[in-house]
């Protein structure tokens, strides 16, 4: 097994104004060394990663990372920034630059040793010794863990005089650290397991690891995890536990990375007096820790103020404030992460829409299945479940129809219920799904399912900040808040505000009923340019949830048909526009970019827009304006030609579905043409600039700063 890093991949001058520069110089010498195998390919992962959160780190550290196919070993790469480079730390640059890189599928040994080094990060020892470090053998030794901080000196003396080897190298403990590099006398000693020992805690069951002595500590347990598992999820762990033992409080961490986790045992779940989570992805099997006092954040705030959210979490044991079961993964709603009201309403709504959406595919499909077989005129056919004869073809239309608009019927309780789920946990599915059906029953629609869900989860959240005596808590998540909540919702969408609602979602499908002319090729611009601003993400969606909401009853208007599809039209642009240019300028694109062309025939085809992302990832300021261009000249003609469309989904495959459909097919030929010629320009342009002598590369560059959502 090669070791992680070597002299050869440690930069003690590196020499980078941005972090793009800074990253493709360490990734290239990934390159030189045989580690990565595509520098481009490499890079764009790397890119797409960091516009899931910023990777700056307290302290001056910088910490780009990815799992990649292009990597060959799990390994990583140092620089020291003689000018030090913005990664979004919230104190300023970093000078100390570590690349980490990691295999899919990279064995569990390797990961082990990379969070080990996450984790070393947060040792400030750690840090100035390689700030101290004059030579690369040196520093490679420090950063595997094979000279101890104490002989630094010692070890650059042996670096003169022979080659970059380990003198004595000590074994990993279990959890990766080498034996003559512990954590400094803040940090919390090791159970067995790898998790977190407390002084005086037990060897033994877990529940014994949180009793701790004759005087009780407030007891915590937290779950960390990122995107990667790779650094992150153990940086947030040893801060925790090194706050956790400034406050003499006892904590076990349970770290969900690349290489598994092992997971805390129902006593010592039971044992603790709060919890914390500190993740930006789904914690598995969150539902061990319901009926707890919980601090919920990201994972990057575990790293920057874990002080704070050990005392968060003391105080909400001291009110009584207890959670129920899983939610989707938070981004951190602290001063550092910069989310206000707008950003955290519109993940609530991205939830919502995301769980709704496949709802929408299956009932709107079998709908226009029943469509293609029966004519229009079978959603007249009496019910199925009186009337139904095997060998006629209009019963098996009619079956499809009547099971697409059974599902169909969920959309709108769908949404309301996981709009409440996002904002308040498992306690607000009862109220968002009572509000979201009196939404459908009164016929207030896509706006009534919003505001239901918004407000199931506003009255949860408020219910949840009432201090609670102790023998209640048991019975809040199962009985007095659903009953509390859907009550005071129901109350509301029955006699406040459901009728005025009702009244706004008729006047909205009146409107887009009589768009005609020069209003409705402006929808259709608008509409187009939102599906193609961020190929897949909130944007996207939000255009997507308005045109099947309009759809989604049993009679829908000319209008709501012609923006359904508008919208399908512009999101099959990108990719195809992508897969053309790569067929007709393939230079201009690298290998990988090429055979993602191949794959982006189909999926623009099948209206996968998310077949663009590698394309946007790679070069966002030449493929995103013009997959915007060619999305709204499509939207905007589809609309012009009067093109209507019934079912939510399916791209060509649906086209016997369309109202004029060689016009429609039409209109995404010229978008999809208008996309092509507009990357070929650009991406020309950009290749004559850099053949200029002197010219700076351009491959990644300012480019990855445009956030693409995925």
């Amino acid at each position: 097994m090669n070791q992680l890093i070597t002299a050869d991949l440690v930069a003690l001058g590196l020499s980078a104004s941005t972090k793009e520069e800074a990253t493709r110089a360490l990734a290239e010498l990934l390159v030189t060394a045989g580690r990565v195998t595509d520098l481009d390919g490499f890079l764009a992962d790397v890119v797409a990663r960091e516009e899931q959160m910023p990777t700056g780190l307290d302290g001056g550290i910088g910490i780009p990372h990815c799992r990649s196919s292009h990597v060959t070993e799990p390994t990583l790469a140092f620089g020291r920034a003689a000018t030090p480079v913005d990664y979004g730390a919230p104190d300023g640059p970093a000078d100390l630059i570590f690349l980490i890189a990691a295999p899919d599928g990279a064995d569990s040994e390797h990961l082990t040793i990379l969070s080990s080094l996450a984790r070393r990060l947060m040792d400030p020892e750690f840090t100035q010794a390689l700030r101290d470090a004059s030579e690369p053998a040196a520093a490679a030794r420090l950063i595997r863990g094979d000279a101890p901080l104490a002989t630094l000196d010692d070890s650059e003396n042996a670096a003169d005089s022979g080659p970059d080897e380990p003198a004595e190298p000590t074994e990993p403990t279990p959890d990766g650290h080498r034996g003559d590099d512990e954590a400094s006398e803040t940090a919390a000693p090791r159970h067995e397991s790898g998790q977190t020992r407390q002084p005086g805690q037990r060897d033994g069951a877990d529940a014994g690891r949180l009793s701790g002595g004759t005087t009780e500590p407030f007891r915590i347990v937290a779950v960390t995890s990122c995107p990667t598992g790779i650094a992150h999820t153990y940086m947030a762990a040893e801060s925790l536990e090194r706050a956790a033992a400034e406050a003499e409080a006892a904590i076990v961490v349970e770290t969900q990375g690349s290489a598994g986790f092992e997971r805390l045992s129902p006593a010592t779940i039971s044992a603790a007096d709060g919890v914390i989570f500190a993740h930006d992805v789904e914690v598995r099997e969150k539902e061990r820790f319901a009926g707890k006092p919980t601090v919920d954040v990201g994972v990057k705030a575990a790293i920057s103020r874990p002080g704070e959210l050990v005392a968060e979490v003391r105080e909400k044991a001291e009110r009584g404030e207890i959670t129920g079961g899983s939610a989707p993964a938070p981004v951190d709603s602290g001063a550092e992460s910069g989310d206000g009201y707008g950003t955290r309403l519109r993940k609530w709504l991205m939830t919502g829409v995301s769980y709704m959406v496949p709802f929408v595919a299956a009932g709107g499909l079998l709908i226009a299945l029943a469509f293609a077989i029966g004519g229009y005129e079978i959603n007249e056919a009496p019910s199925v479940a009186d009337h139904f004869v095997w060998t006629e073809i209009d019963s098996w239309a009619a079956l499809f129809f009547q099971i697409g608009n059974v599902a169909f019927s969920f959309l709108i309780p769908v949404l309301a219920g996981y709009i409440a789920y996002g904002m308040a946990d498992r306690p607000g599915l009862v109220p968002g799904f009572v509000g979201g059906s009196i939404a459908t029953s009164i016929e207030a629609g896509f706006l009534g399912g919003l505001a239901a869900g918004l407000l199931a989860g506003a009255v949860v959240m408020a219910i949840q900040r009432v201090r609670i005596p102790a023998p209640l808590r048991g019975v809040m998540p199962v009985v007095v808040i659903p009953l509390i909540s859907a009550a005071v919702v129901g109350a509301l969408m029955f006699v406040v505000i459901g009728k005025p609602i009702a009244s706004a979602q008729d006047a909205m499908t009146d409107w887009l009923g009589g768009l005609s002319g020069t209003n409705a090729v402006l929808l259709g611009g608008l509409l187009g340019l939102m599906m193609c601003f961020d190929l897949g993400g909130p944007v996207n969606k939000v255009a997507y949830a308005f045109a099947t909401g309009g759809i989604a009853s049993a009679d829908p208007s000319q209008g709501s048909l012609k923006v359904m599809a508008a919208v399908m039209a512009a999101g099959m642009v990108p990719p195809l526009g992508m897969a053309l240019a790569t067929t007709v300028r393939r230079r201009l694109f690298t290998k990988t970019e090429q055979e993602n062309g191949k794959a982006a025939w189909v999926l623009g085809a099948s209206f996968i827009t998310e077949g663009a992302i590698p394309f946007a990832a790679a070069d966002p300021l030449r493929v995103i304006p013009s997959a915007m261009a060619g999305g709204a000249v499509t939207g905007a003609l589809s609309m012009a030609f009067g093109s209507t469309l019934r079912a939510p989904h399916g791209g060509v495959f649906v086209v016997p579905l369309i109202g004029q459909p060689v016009l429609y097919l039409l209109a995404v030929a010229v978008g999809t043409a208008v996309t092509t010629g507009l990357v070929i320009v650009l991406k020309e342009a950009r290749t004559s600039a850099s053949q200029v002598p002197g010219a700076p590369d351009e491959t990644l560059g300012e480019d990855s700063k445009v956030a693409v959502a995925a």
